[in-house]
């Protein structure tokens, strides 16, 4: 939240993979320290359509729900199950990285992620950035990856939804198939994320028009993961602009 206000932001969306601990964390402890700088409450969900992975994003969730906190305990799960098979991997290999490390790494996080285990390798000098360490071993294809658990595209939109979320296809162009984002358009989503890191013009163009095509939300995110080499590696590095949170910034203030 510091380096969201100190690039100048007004707007930022929290959207962590399959999980809303951060969010509680900093609503229970830290939001009314931040000035300036309005929270939209988000989520990521990773799903799948046609055996394609497409992830899912929910803005202006309610982070209490027990809908989305029933739904996400099975996510959870195959998480701590991915990270057991992601480990035996890597010590097959020689690469001597414990549970115990990564969850040093990851803190009170319950979504243990690829990027806490990249961290640790970084740490202990195996790689000299976490980006070269997906390149090499974590990433899809490569030697120590782990597909994880996705449910079905549908069911995200819908687990959104009932959290009191607009659910909102991320980042199309890396679905690989503008028939399956075709596909999941056509659920029960609020709007697709035209303008993303990846996109060139042409992308942003055949995206917008499909937006105008469904009566969908136009939306945007620089996907900041603050990993060492992956665009962008600042928050303020990639932004949109600020009237495409006016949506659920005033979702936000109508439900006060």
């Amino acid at each position: 939240m510091a380096a969201a206000c100190e690039a100048g932001l007004r707007n930022i969306a929290i959207t962590d993979h399959d999980t809303v601990d951060g969010l509680r964390h900093l609503y229970e402890n830290e939001k009314d320290s931040v000035k300036g700088l309005t929270i939209i409450p988000g989520i990521e969900l990773s799903a799948q359509t046609d055996g394609r992975e497409v992830h899912i994003l929910g803005y202006n969730v309610d982070i209490y729900s027990s809908q989305l906190a029933e739904g996400l305990v099975e996510i959870s799960e195959d998480r701590w199950q991915r990270l057991v098979l992601m480990l035996e991997k890597l010590q097959e290999l020689k690469y001597d990285v414990s549970e115990a490390e990564v969850l040093k790494v990851a803190g009170a996080s319950s979504s243990v992620s690829r990027s806490h285990v990249a961290r640790v390798l970084v740490k202990k000098g195996f790689f000299p950035t976490a980006r070269i360490a997906f390149d090499e071993l974590l990433g899809e294809g490569k030697p120590c990856y782990v597909p994880r658990y996705r449910v079905e595209a549908e069911v995200a939109v819908d687990l959104i939804r009932a959290a009191g979320g607009f659910p909102v296809l991320a980042h199309p162009l890396l679905i690989g198939d503008d028939a399956v984002v075709s596909k999941v358009l056509k659920l029960d989503v609020a709007g697709i994320e035209v303008y993303y890191p990846q996109h060139n013009g042409d992308d942003v163009q055949r995206y917008e028009q499909l937006a105008e095509l469904h009566g969908l939300l136009k939306t945007g995110g620089s996907d900041f993961h603050g990993i060492a080499g992956r665009y962008p590696e600042t928050l303020g590095e990639f932004v949109v602009d600020d009237e495409l949170a006016r949506p659920f910034v005033e979702a936000m203030n109508n439900d006060r």
